[in-house]
């Protein structure tokens, strides 16, 4: 076989019992043999931890580290977004050297930034050499099973969304399967000619297929270009992460109903350890959940501000205040706008601040303008801060702290 194609194959046994374990947790792949694993789901807008079983034995806390480290992915569209929101939050990244693998962020000078392969960068944070990540879900899923020494602190930084899906061939003998419930009722897969599924994804792809009821896989690890296995006989479906589909249906695959395995994005993920054990993790953590919360929430609003007559500012306010999407977050800002009129100073207009959403924009200006508002401006926002993140609380309460 070429070089090129060689993998290593796995036989399933499904039908053996598997370990039961609660929720997910995790943690290192220690090999690609099969074996009964669980992830429960990450519960959205919280701060996510794992624990099922007892943590394996890893390595101690370096203890004479004075920094805090976080791991970046070093290449591909996920490393450009990843500094393009870092820098939107005013964090920018400073690389001095690109050919050098480390690089700082002068607005949080106890923090230093180390590029990464996103898979390492989950091995180190649970090694301790890490601290901080920052790496899609999928990745934090398949490479961190069996620990509780991690803890997804952000589970939703809008960007890298994908989902791990299950695909088929359109024709042949999957012409009609449409769901997943119809291959796993196909005559076809037996102990001597189990269903054949090429992947880079094994511990999920084995615990998703076992706990759908399938019993006879046979599991190909494979890393890229698995799209040619199917039309070359070498597996019949394969577990991939989808963005747009366009790929698998220009190779003649489809997804099927109920195939899809984990919906991803990138996250922002800790070290248990570090947060409880290493000076500085904890207050770095808090100011990065602090920004990224802050922005991400500013990004899907705008600040609107018009003039406006009025008699006075509970009149206008009560203007402001009869239409739906010019509300604002808690109510509008209104201000007295002064002005010199024959040489006295006076009051005939006002300013209104309120906060819309982007989508609602146009809607929010002609209201605006249906209730005498003129010179309409709007604003882009960087930070929205509430009084406490809830993802912050949801943390230090994972934590015990």
């Amino acid at each position: 076989m070429p070089a090129m194609l060689a993998a290593k194959f796995t036989v399933l046994h499904l039908s053996q019992s598997p370990s039961p374990q609660s929720s997910f947790r995790l943690g290192i792949r220690p090999s690609p043999a099969a074996r009964a694993r669980s992830v429960a789901p990450r519960a959205a807008a919280s701060a996510t931890a794992v624990s099922a079983k007892p943590a394996a034995a890893s390595s101690p806390l370096v203890a004479d580290r004075k920094v805090v480290r976080i791991g970046l992915p070093s290449k591909g569209r996920m490393a450009e977004q990843t500094l393009s929101l870092l820098k939107s939050c005013q964090l920018s990244v400073r690389q001095l050297n690109p050919r050098q693998y480390t690089a700082d962020i002068p607005l949080i000078p106890n923090l230093e930034v180390w590029f990464q392969r996103p898979k390492d960068i989950v091995r180190k944070l649970q090694s301790g050499d890490l601290d901080l990540g920052i790496v899609g879900f999928d990745i934090v899923s398949e490479y961190g099973e069996g620990t509780e020494d991690l803890v997804v602190v952000h589970d939703a930084l809008d960007f890298g969304h994908c989902r791990l899906s299950l695909a088929v061939p359109k024709e042949g003998i999957f012409e009609n399967i449409i769901t997943l419930e119809d291959l796993l009722k196909m005559p076809e897969w037996t102990e001597e000619r189990p269903l054949r599924v090429v992947t880079g994804f094994g511990y999920l792809g084995d615990k998703f297929l076992r706990e759908k009821g399938f019993k006879h896989v046979r599991f190909l690890s494979a890393d890229g270009a698995l799209e040619s296995y199917p039309p070359m006989g070498m597996a019949d479906a394969i577990v991939d992460l989808v963005s747009s589909g366009t790929t698998l249906r220009e190779n003649n695959l489809k997804e099927i109903d109920g195939g899809v395995v984990l919906q991803s994005q990138a996250t922002l993920v800790a070290s248990r350890k570090s947060l409880h054990k290493r000076k500085g993790v904890l207050e770095v953590t808090h100011e990065l959940l602090e920004r990224l919360e802050a922005h991400l929430r500013a990004t899907a609003e705008l600040m609107v501000t018009a003039n406006m007559r009025g008699n006075s500012a509970e009149e206008v306010a009560e203007r402001v205040l009869s239409q739906t999407s010019i509300c604002g977050l808690q109510g509008p800002t209104v201000s007295p706008v002064y002005c010199r009129r024959d040489g006295k100073v006076d009051l005939e207009y006002y300013a209104i601040n309120v906060v819309v959403p982007q989508k609602l924009l146009y809607k929010s200006i002609q209201q605006l303008r249906s209730i005498g508002g003129s010179g309409v401006l709007v604003t882009k926002l960087t930070y929205i801060f509430d009084e406490e993140t809830p993802r912050w609380r949801n943390l230090l309460s994972e934590l015990g702290l």
